[in-house]
């Protein structure tokens, strides 16, 4: 697995998936324009991380939300990399609540964010990559929430349903220019944002409740990130990869179900 040389931008990259997404990624070799929205001081400790792995990294501060700054973000990397290898679209928003009581400013920031803004980020992507004509690679971090009705998050689950479709039909589009678009599906994370929902007891207990019996971390996923925007899968394109300590299967729902 080797990325030397190549230019990667990670939307929401200053903590959890993104973060680890970007450093997994500099591990391999690549440069790393870092993507964050409000929190400066994760996402400089992110960028020296992964300058102390002798990469190139990038802050860039913006919200992926905003179609025209996502677009100037892209070409600010473009411009200090000299090229655009892959992209990684990660940066996420989510509320919890029914549907019938959801407050539509939250809900409307989930769609925004989620679906909207991965969306945005992986056209100008594309559209750079068109340009260079050098073929590319996209990777779109998804969720189990796109399959499965997991209440009180219906637009988290709305929008991730969404952009994997959205990737699979980038893929289709894109392959005749060598450009690949794949899916990961991560399961339970521990991840900072995971304490806007939950206390870090609720989070032990949940974890035992897994097919695998613990959280995912996001160092694991930035290593299939990794592995995914690499050469060594040259010929996976459209495709939605599960790294989700079995939430997935059958047995989830079975238990959920009280029948284990």
């Amino acid at each position: 697995m080797d990325l030397t040389g190549k230019n990667f931008f990670i939307s929401g990259s200053s903590k959890g998936i993104g973060r680890g997404c970007a450093i997994e990624c500099a591990k391999a070799g690549a440069n790393v324009a870092i993507n964050y929205r409000s929190e400066d001081g994760t996402a400089q400790q992110v960028a020296e991380e992964v300058k102390k792995l002798g990469r190139k990294a990038l802050l860039l501060q913006g919200d992926v939300a905003d179609q025209p700054t996502i677009e100037r973000l892209i070409a600010q990397a473009v411009k200090e990399f000299g090229q655009l290898d892959g992209f990684v679209s990660n940066a996420v928003y989510s509320d919890r609540e029914l549907m019938v009581d959801a407050k539509m400013e939250g809900f409307r920031r989930t769609i925004d964010v989620s679906m909207w803004g991965a969306f945005y980020g992986v056209r100008a992507a594309a559209q750079q990559m068109l340009k260079q004509g050098q073929g590319g690679v996209i990777t779109v971090i998804s969720s189990p929430h796109a399959v499965i009705a997991i209440p009180t998050s219906m637009a988290y689950n709305m929008a991730k349903a969404a952009i994997d479709h959205m990737a699979r039909t980038a893929a289709i589009e894109l392959a005749k220019d060598k450009i690949r678009v794949n899916v990961v599906h991560p399961g339970w994370i521990d991840t900072p944002g995971e304490r806007k929902f939950f206390t870090d007891e609720q989070l032990n207990e949940g974890a035992g409740s897994i097919p695998w019996r613990r959280l995912g971390q996001p160092e694991e996923i930035g290593k299939l990130v990794a592995f995914m925007m690499s050469s060594d899968c040259d010929y996976m394109t459209g495709s939605t990869v599960l790294m989700d300590g079995g939430i997935s299967l059958p047995w989830w729902s079975g238990r959920a179900e009280g029948k284990q």
